[in-house]
């Protein structure tokens, strides 16, 4: 079954570029890739963020910034744009990791705002215009990043790496303590497992993995701007991960992919677009409550257990 699910995911991202234009193809990538990312925190470690867009958006900024104002090549913009993500990650989640459920909540959405703020008033983010024209380069100085076929097989590349890092974590025996904390912390606590240490551990991984698709868009897009850090963007996200599915490592790739695909094909009707994706919400949860991939798994399950009886 794994190595059905890999070949699946391989297959289908070479040959998208063929099959749909190939910068929407990159962002469906880049935002199933911070879906994921979330993924590995609530689905996983049962730990509910409002402040998701702070890495996504930051890392945007500075990959985008290294790379137009300090020349540096694409990819150690993206690495840039990364490490930032993990430090902010890892402030973040010593705060926050401290309280639970909605307080927990509401620190890394007071802590996003801050970053908020300062992308609204540092002067390098370019306040209310955002930083537009990131050169996209040349990959290791050879392959140019303005072709739209390279630049998807790179962001496709970077896409495996971050889907297969939340995928061998979550596989894991790491994983496997995350998936207990989330059914049961205090039983975990009497264990004797540090909580709060796995807890902050997921929280830099999923941060990380957060910064890399938001550094990834704003190459993609060559331009970084408020949107990727507000609150709005951190409920996008939140949405992605229910629609397809918490707790599966395909649903927020699937709910990621429903999401970007109204907004493309809403987007004439303006505001509304937004009256769309929530009526789509409503009818996910009172149809779908698992989300699309829960709800398929589930349907399996009983069907093989049907079939064992």
């Amino acid at each position: 079954m794994n190595r059905t699910l890999w070949i699946i995911v391989v297959a289908a991202g070479l040959l998208a570029p063929y099959a749909i234009y190939p910068v929407f193809a990159m962002q469906l990538l880049c935002f199933a890739l911070f879906a994921c990312a979330f993924n590995l925190l609530l689905g996983y470690a049962g730990v509910l963020s409002f402040g998701h867009a702070a890495f996504f958006g930051g890392a945007a900024y500075i990959a985008g910034h290294v790379i137009k104002v300090w020349g540096w090549p694409p990819e150690l913009g993206l690495l840039a744009g990364t490490a930032f993500a993990v430090v902010l990650g890892a402030i973040f989640g010593g705060l926050a990791i401290r309280r639970h459920g909605i307080y927990l909540a509401m620190v890394t959405l007071a802590l996003a705002q801050i970053i908020y703020f300062g992308a609204v008033k540092l002067p390098f983010t370019g306040g209310e215009d955002g930083l537009q024209g990131i050169p996209r380069g040349h990959l290791l100085g050879t392959l140019p990043l303005e072709k739209p076929l390279v630049m998807y097989y790179f962001i496709f590349a970077i896409f495996l790496f971050g889907f297969w890092l939340i995928y061998r974590t979550v596989h894991s025996p790491f994983g496997q303590v995350l998936k207990a904390i989330r059914e049961n912390e205090p039983r975990a606590v009497s264990l004797g497992y540090k909580v709060e240490r796995y807890k902050l551990m997921a929280f830099i991984i999923s941060a990380g993995v957060a910064g890399m698709a938001g550094a990834s868009k704003a190459l993609v897009f060559q331009f970084a701007a408020l949107t990727d850090v507000s609150w709005r963007m951190s409920g996008e996200v939140i949405l992605m991960t229910l629609l397809g599915g918490m707790g599966t490592i395909l649903g927020p790739v699937v709910g990621a992919f429903t999401v970007v695909t109204l907004q493309h094909e809403f987007a004439a009707i303006g505001s509304w677009v937004t009256v769309a994706i929530g009526l789509t919400f409503i009818a996910c949860v009172l149809l779908f409550r698992r989300g699309f991939v829960g709800e398929l798994l589930n349907a399996l399950r009983k069907y093989r257990s049907a079939e064992a009886d």
